[in-house]
């Protein structure tokens, strides 16, 4: 994953595990820093990894000059990642002209459990 210096997800050190046009696995590191008073990774914290891999992976399935936007997150959450990493699995539900649905599950890594199941809906844009 390629991030302009000084941003944000440069800071949060996100990793690339596998990335193909069906399936994007990324990584996200339980850091002292990014917990919260139980010590379990922040809840947006997983939000935005979630969102980060479905949108990668939704955006491999646009034309030229496309892109796609999060038109809506559904996100149950199902057990703190206490040990991690957080590994969030995107895999393709339906990869449309118009909306693209992507589903997402997050496990702690050290305990192989799963943390979080969601559904991401993202819109087609056409380019301006």
């Amino acid at each position: 994953m390629q991030v302009t210096p000084g941003h944000l997800f440069a800071q949060l050190d996100f990793r690339d595990v596998v990335e193909n046009d069906e399936r994007l696995i990324l990584e996200l590191d339980n850091r002292p820093d990014l917990v919260n008073r139980r010590g379990a990774l922040q809840g947006g914290l997983v939000a935005t990894l979630i969102d980060i891999a479905a949108g990668r992976l939704a955006d491999r399935h646009v034309g030229p000059g496309q892109d796609v936007a999060t038109a809506d997150m559904t996100i149950h959450y199902l057990a703190p990642i206490l040990e991690g990493p957080a590994r969030a699995e995107a895999t393709v539900v339906r990869a449309g002209r118009r909306l693209s649905v992507i589903a997402v599950d997050v496990t702690d890594g050290a305990q192989g459990r799963l943390a979080a199941r969601a559904t991401v809906t993202f819109a087609v844009l056409e380019a301006r």
